[in-house]
């Protein structure tokens, strides 16, 4: 005699397989802080220096953004030109690293403007993207040099973290549906 164990999704799969139906597909996704940084004035800084000594500036510059995001856990997704695009698994890790990053560059002689948001991201093929992430983007663009600005999902995750915030009011972020209310974070 023939004996066979089956759990209850059993029966489902085997309906599914008889009707020709697909099982409903669940995306991949993560929830994770996103934080974008970008050097302030970065083109005309270049033409001042010439193509070596900006690229010498530049890797000095993500040495000390790498060397920031290891030390706060977050994980360097992409780099554009003179910008960092990185997750991480929490939001307070995420403005303390984009605060030591503007404060070392400084040294550099560079000013950068940094932004952070959290949302639900879609994972496709070992990239990060979907609407948290053009969000953390365009917050990142209305930030202004030497600041880091968060969204109100951060600004709400962080209480009780010892972070203090500015409100910087409701932003239109290009493409991205609704008012947004934007926040500072005050030096520490």
């Amino acid at each position: 005699m023939f004996y066979m164990e089956t759990s209850p999704e059993v029966p489902e799969e085997i309906a599914r397989f008889a009707s020709g139906e697909a099982p409903p597909e669940v995306p991949d996704s993560v929830l994770a802080t996103v934080l974008f940084t970008d050097i302030v004035g970065s083109t005309e800084r270049a033409a001042e220096l010439g193509d070596r000594s900006w690229r010498e500036l530049l890797e000095r510059h993500h040495l000390l953004v790498r060397r920031e995001l290891a030390r706060y856990r977050g994980e360097e997704k992409d780099t554009a030109g003179d910008g960092f695009f990185a997750t991480f698994d929490g939001p307070a890790r995420a403005i303390r690293c984009a605060q030591a990053v503007i404060e070392g560059v400084r040294g550099l002689g560079l000013e950068i403007r940094a932004g952070v948001h959290t949302g639900e991201c879609e994972l496709h093929e070992g990239k990060v993207a979907g609407l948290a992430v053009v969000i953390g983007s365009r917050v990142a663009a209305a930030a202004e040099g030497g600041q880091v600005l968060v969204s109100q999902t951060v600004k709400d995750l962080v209480a009780g973290a010892g972070v203090q915030f500015e409100e910087r009011g409701e932003h239109e972020l290009k493409g991205v549906p609704g008012e947004w209310r934007l926040y500072a974070v005050l030096d520490a």
